[in-house]
């Protein structure tokens, strides 16, 4: 785990992707804080919280038919069978198979948000966070993405697109692009951020966020 107070800047792109500088991200999010054992716990609890847990056999008692011995006890010579559903014969019941049953994993909220900081603290090590202008579509259009993608040099790689609320539009410009994935910075969760490669940010989420704090 790293607690070492540290600063970070980002690169700030306008709405069509072309750079205008940098910009500090907020001290109160991005202070270096790594905490590694945090994030695979809120990592481990998501993936398991998405698990149906459905996945169900049947016993010898549930099975169909074998309400009698294939055949009598003694005199043909063969090993004694009491039914054609016992779990040694084809199509019998399944022993120890799975049942229905819950993966849910509760993750307390100050360690969820302590991941959450972590995570995004990584990406920011890495030179992988930007930040962009609002972006306001008035329709869904996924040129507008992929032009976007093109000019912030992150074509090809997983990007995760924070905005600053919900946006229809934008979520439905990125639906069809591989590798990308839109949501609103509030919603994000640790395993999004870790998935992703880029983490691109609306600067007013940002903004909102700190106020808040």
């Amino acid at each position: 785990m790293t607690t070492e107070t540290q600063t970070f800047q980002a690169p700030v792109f306008s709405a069509q992707g072309k750079q205008g500088g940098t910009r500090q991200l907020p001290e109160g999010m991005f202070d270096g804080t790594v905490n590694v054992p945090v994030m695979h716990q809120a990592v481990k609890a998501f993936l398991a919280n998405r698990r149906q847990g459905t996945a169900k056999t049947k016993t010898r008692g549930e099975v169909t038919g074998g309400n009698q011995k294939p055949w009598k006890q003694k005199g043909t010579g063969r090993a004694r069978q009491g039914s054609i559903r016992a779990p040694n014969w084809p199509g019998g019941g399944t022993v120890f198979g799975p049942i229905p049953r819950k993966y849910t994993q509760i993750v307390p909220k100050q360690v969820r948000a302590l991941a959450r900081k972590s995570a995004l603290n990584a990406r920011a090590r890495e030179n992988a966070v930007m930040l962009v202008d609002a972006l306001t579509y008035s329709a869904p259009k996924t040129k507008s993405i992929l032009s976007l993608f093109e000019s912030l040099g992150v074509a090809g790689k997983k990007v995760l697109l924070l905005t600053d609320g919900v946006k229809p539009n934008v979520y439905l410009s990125a639906r069809n692009v591989a590798h990308a994935h839109v949501m609103p910075f509030s919603d994000v969760s640790t395993y999004h951020i870790l998935w992703s490669d880029v983490v691109v940010i609306e600067s007013s989420a940002l903004t909102q966020t700190s106020a808040e704090a």
